[in-house]
């Protein structure tokens, strides 16, 4: 015969451990993706006019590239 515990509150639910390591891993995650964007932008900040042109960028469209990298 099985047998199902429905007295405890906490079924199924993840416990305090669990929940530190996914933040954990959340903060991880979104400083990983901001250093990405950092590094993406200083990289193309650092080359030409006619270098950006030569991959179908201007100036301006750095900071577009770069946000569009992160994702959380």
């Amino acid at each position: 015969m099985a047998v199902f515990d429905t007295t405890r509150t906490t079924y199924g639910s993840h416990g305090l451990f669990s929940r530190i390591g996914g933040f954990a891993a959340n903060m991880i995650g979104m400083l990983s993706a901001w250093n990405d964007a950092r590094v993406t932008r200083n990289a193309l900040s650092s080359l030409t006019d006619r270098e950006l042109e030569d991959i179908g960028l201007v100036r301006g469209d750095i900071d577009h590239v770069a946000a569009s990298r992160i994702t959380y």
